[in-house]
């Protein structure tokens, strides 16, 4: 809370800075002001909240400062501290709205106590303030988001409550038209419903005013603009990244059909939701408007036969980087086919799902067995592998490639990804190994990489890995003069109290009486 003193006389300034602890109340003091147009000149820039001034001054006095400063600034609390005692002086300090009016010879306590009651009338005034904003602001919100869910027709009346609330929807002229967007989190859309920013704080994160209405919506906010579609997608744009620096997400816009009336607003909402649905197919430019995919017809949704062998040849040769290549191809295949719909694309990379595990099926009775059920094909999430269809992509081929390697190779022959994996982990056992890196490294997901891990070696990932370092270092404590915190940094630890924990659990002894012993 900033106070201000205004006195013409150096000693009562300085005696009013010094004497009385303002800091200690809860007051920022700003340097006393010598002059009311001192003062005046200084309170739009410094915004004292409270102001100490004295009546009969050089210049103008301290009551026609007050005149002035509640003309401006009228929740600004104005007491005065004078040497007269004249009550016409008092009576016009009630005029122009001071709060108190003390006595030069008034003790430092009743100074800071009508100080502090100033303090807290401007911290209810506040209160007061926020409160009936944030009532109303629900109050608006609710109006507009039942007129956009509700089933039944808008009516006349209803638009027209709306526009009591949201004045910067009405339209003035007919080259004006409404147009709604959707700005949700890019990697959850339509999937998760928790909001990646608190409501109350949506509109200081997009920051977009004027005429725009801001509403919370799903995973993100529904904005509805009153101007031409040029200027509403350079502030969506802007907006999109200031949300992004805030929350460290990131966000995809989408915009509805421009309608020319509150009555229309519904069109805009459902045409929005059509072409969020392409975030994904669009996720290059991070924003896209209806009016762009409105008459996309769709791609073909079955995979040709051709396209069918290409990938039989990449399951059979269980390559995980030629599986992803073939993956990233045919992904950007689609994103340049300019007819592509999110349905149709699910279509067809479900029909390469299907042909996969079919070819898997065939193998399978090759050999007199039966391909196993595939969970990940099972229990697939249609809305998931529109959204995230890399991840959904590798995940099920990888499952298909494992199973036919097994096949081929017979019960006693080990996942061939699984062999280059350990490998892998015994030439970098001095190195971060989290089971998520190893995975990326095979290109496999790491809850279905866990899982394979473990019924091709027998133990869970972390068991394994730290068995081999057990075992290195075993070798090293027999076989070099290393020292033992030397030996335990090499193999991947930097905690000794960990290393020698590990050691002792997987050998009975500790690493040192474990060197005693072997060099006897």
């Amino acid at each position: 809370m900033k106070l201000l003193i205004i006195d013409d006389e150096v000693i009562i300034r300085s005696g009013l800075s010094t004497v009385i602890q303002w800091e200690e109340n809860g007051f920022t003091l700003l340097e006393p002001a010598a002059s009311a147009e001192e003062a005046l000149m200084r309170i739009p820039v410094e915004k004292p909240d409270i102001i100490l001034t004295d009546i009969q001054m050089t210049g103008k006095t301290g009551l026609e400062l007050a005149s002035e400063v509640k003309r401006e600034y009228p929740d600004t609390e104005i007491f005065i501290l004078s040497g007269y005692e004249e009550f016409a002086y008092a009576q016009q300090a009630m005029r122009e709205g001071i709060s108190d009016y003390l006595l030069k010879t008034s003790r430092p306590g009743d100074i800071m106590a009508a100080a502090l009651r100033a303090k807290k009338r401007i911290e209810e005034k506040r209160a007061a303030t926020l409160e009936g904003k944030a009532h109303q602001t629900a109050f608006r919100w609710k109006l507009l988001k039942r007129l956009l869910h509700s089933d039944s027709p808008i009516t006349e009346r209803e638009a027209e409550e709306v526009l009591v609330h949201y004045p910067e929807l009405r339209i003035a002229s007919d080259w004006e038209s409404l147009e709604l967007w959707l700005i949700s989190s890019a990697g959850t859309l339509n999937i998760l419903n928790e909001p990646s920013v608190a409501v109350e704080d949506a509109e200081d994160v997009l920051r977009v005013t004027g005429d725009c209405a801001v509403l919370d919506w799903d995973n993100g906010w529904l904005l509805i603009f009153r101007e031409g579609q040029p200027g509403a997608t350079r502030r969506v744009r802007s907006a999109i990244q200031r949300a992004e620096r805030a929350t460290g997400n990131r966000y995809f816009a989408a915009s509805g059909t421009p309608v020319k009336s509150v009555l229309k607003l519904r069109e805009a909402l459902k045409s929005a939701e059509q072409a969020a649905a392409f975030h994904w197919i669009a996720s290059d430019s991070g924003i896209i408007a209806y009016e762009e995919i409105k008459h996309r017809k769709g791609m073909r949704t079955v995979c040709s036969q051709e396209e069918e062998q290409v990938l039989v040849s990449v399951l059979r040769s269980s390559d995980s980087d030629r599986l992803q290549t073939w993956i990233t191809n045919t992904l950007a295949f689609i994103r340049h086919d300019l007819e592509a719909t999110p349905g149709s694309m699910i279509s067809y990379l479900h029909s390469f799902l299907v042909a996969g595990f079919r070819w898997l099926e065939r193998a399978a009775e090759s050999v007199g067995q039966s391909a196993q059920k595939l969970p990940q094909l099972e229990g697939l999430n249609m809305k998931k592998l529109s959204i995230e269809p890399e991840e959904v992509m590798v995940e099920i081929m990888s499952a298909i490639i494992a199973q036919y390697e097994r096949l081929a190779g017979g019960s006693g022959s080990r996942n061939t990804t699984i062999e280059r994996t350990l490998t892998y982990i015994r030439e970098h056992l001095d190195q971060s190994l989290t089971l998520s890196q190893v995975a990326a490294t095979v290109h496999m997901n790491p809850n279905y990489f866990s899982e394979l891990f473990k019924k091709e070696t027998g133990k869970n990932y972390i068991e394994f890995v730290t068995e081999a370092r057990i075992e290195w270092a075993i070798r090293l404590l027999r076989e070099t003069p290393a020292k033992v915190s030397e030996i335990a940094k090499r193999v991947g630890y930097e905690d000794m109290k960990h290393f020698n924990k590990l050691f002792k659990r997987y050998t009975g002894e500790t690493p040192s009486y474990f060197r005693s012993e072997a060099n006897r």
